[in-house]
């Protein structure tokens, strides 16, 4: 089996059998994403505990790759601050861009074939620029949001 194919399988799995999918009762961060080309939705819920991701989850529906990256990056960012889950965020963006990534070890690497189809970045990075939005919302004060992968990155 190459690569390729075990990064396809990965992805599958994410989407067939998501990680952490579902509401969350008594969330601080909700932020709600859109993805106006594929069609990708998404509503992303966050609990906190002493400044840190104790619990995160997402509803939504779209393509594998936005709803396999949703689920990779709920197990991303759960036990982080919310200063490190934005450095997550920032990492995996610079790693949608061909940059170097701190992911090589986990399944997120399965999502860098992604970058050779730039219409599909916007899938897969949905969840991320929607859990920065939310937490920037969170930080000032708003405990809702909407983000969609139009905003500039």
């Amino acid at each position: 089996m190459g690569l390729d194919d075990l990064y396809r399988e990965i992805i599958l799995d994410h989407y067939s059998h998501p990680r952490n999918r579902g509401r969350l009762a008594a969330a601080d961060i909700t932020v709600e994403g859109a993805n106006p080309l594929c069609g990708d939705e998404l509503a992303l819920f966050v609990r906190l505990e002493g400044g840190v991701i104790a619990e995160v989850r997402f509803e939504g529906r779209g393509c594998s790759i936005s709803q396999a990256s949703a689920s990779m990056m709920t197990e991303e960012v759960r036990g982080k601050t919310l200063a490190q889950a934005r450095e997550s965020v920032a990492a995996f963006k610079a790693m949608m861009r061909g940059e170097a990534s701190p992911f090589d070890d986990t399944d997120l690497a399965a999502l860098q074939g992604v970058r050779k189809f730039p219409v599909r970045v916007k899938c897969a990075t949905l969840a991320w620029v929607a859990l920065d939005q939310g937490i920037e919302e969170f930080q000032q004060g708003r405990t809702a949001a909407r983000a969609t992968t139009e905003v500039p990155e």
